[in-house]
């Protein structure tokens, strides 16, 4: 069967012939994706219900005048499949997947709501700062080099090749934010303040730094695209969906990302500030917990005494780093967030200046933050 993108009709038809669904039962099927590359379907009959995600070959955000690999759907699934290996528990289950037709069918995750959402909303998950620091300090540790050694680890990297999406980031996270680019979002009353973003030479040297280590440390398996899109959550459970953007790349990416995200769910809602920067802290010290913990079995030479305290310094400072340039990114570059676009026009173009200011901090200061407790005071020092 050749690629052909679904239809609420058509996929009904194909998930039948899976036996997943009966054959002549009364099914509902609803398009139910709001997100920039996909499509994704709800289907419900009786007591079973599940989604199918399936890609299309363009970015829905720009249209068919940006072509897109089908092979990311066949590396999500490949990610959450590796990911439950390690942490089941804060993945949904993959029930099937097809590699020509791009697709996987997981299941419904609908008792949980998207965090930016909530966050929107006003509410609170008490576990996810907890939860997200150890799904990254034991997926990241599992996947890596000092887990499997450079030989298993190599193998298993090979599966992961994603070269279209890691230019995706590429561009939109470290090249066009920093030039005048055709991508790039800037609000007129913005521009100013961007253009002297733009001539800061210092910033943009340190952030050729933050791509080359994001192009060239192929530490560990990275969800690729973690921020509050990207998690659902209740009260009592987290759990990390659409790891499309999933490669072998540097530890601190996908600990920034959230971080930046964290911060930026205080833009929209002050009141929370407190909180939030107190999940950053749980953040980081539930991954660095987590992760000091299974060093304690790493191979062969890496498990020297004392490697692991510098280790984890590196990925501090490149967390903070990365942090900075995703958060410099959301509020000049392509997709914006809800967090800064719902706010009115005056708060949204006094917290895009904070955010720019706030990251270019993060990305020249990253090497002299020293603990979290200094990050999180750099973070909270933003006015509001």
């Amino acid at each position: 069967m050749s690629y052909q993108p679904f239809t609420e009709q058509t996929v009904v038809e194909h998930v039948k012939t899976l036996g997943l669904i009966e054959d002549g039962g009364i099914t509902h099927c609803e398009e139910i994706g709001d997100g920039n590359l996909n499509l994704v379907f709800r289907i419900r009959q009786g007591e079973t219900s599940l989604i199918v995600k399936q890609a299309l070959p363009y970015a829905k955000v720009v249209g068919e005048s940006w072509p897109l690999t089908l092979e990311r759907a066949w590396i999500e699934q490949l990610a959450l499949r590796e990911f439950a290996n390690v942490v089941p528990r804060f993945v949904p289950i993959v029930l099937g997947s097809d590699r020509t037709l791009a697709y996987t069918i997981l299941e419904d995750l609908s008792d949980f709501e998207i965090v930016r959402t909530g966050y929107l909303e006003g509410k609170t998950y008490p576990e996810l700062a907890r939860h997200v620091g150890e799904f990254l300090g034991e997926t990241l540790f599992a996947t890596s080099d000092y887990a499997a050694g450079p030989i298993a680890k190599k193998r298993i990297e090979r599966d992961y090749y994603n070269p279209e999406l890691c230019d995706i980031t590429e561009k939109l996270i470290f090249t066009d934010p920093f030039k005048d680019a055709e991508s790039n979002n800037i609000e007129t009353a913005l521009r100013e303040d961007v253009e002297r973003l733009w001539q800061d030479q210092a910033l943009k040297v340190e952030v050729t730094k933050l791509k080359v280590g994001f192009v060239t440390k192929h530490e560990a398996l990275l969800h690729g695209d973690l921020h509050t899109g990207s998690i659902f959550a209740t009260q009592q459970e987290t759990k990390i969906i659409d790891p499309e953007f999933a490669f072998y790349g540097p530890f601190g990416f996908d600990l920034g990302q959230i971080i930046a995200h964290l911060t930026l769910s205080t833009f929209h809602d002050p009141l929370k500030r407190f909180e939030r920067f107190t999940d950053v802290l749980t953040v980081w010290e539930t991954f660095e917990k987590t992760f000091r913990a299974n060093f304690e079995r790493a191979v062969e030479p890496f498990n020297t005494d004392g490697f692991v305290d510098e280790l984890l310094r590196t990925i501090f400072s490149d967390t903070i780093g990365y942090a900075g340039c995703e958060l410099i990114r959301r509020a000049v570059g392509l997709a914006g967030v809800a967090d800064l676009e719902t706010l009115p026009e005056a708060t949204r173009l006094e917290r895009k200046r904070d955010a720019l200011s706030l990251g270019t901090a993060l990305i020249k200061e990253r090497h002299s933050v020293e603990s979290i407790d200094d990050l999180v005071t750099l973070l909270s020092g933003v006015r509001v």
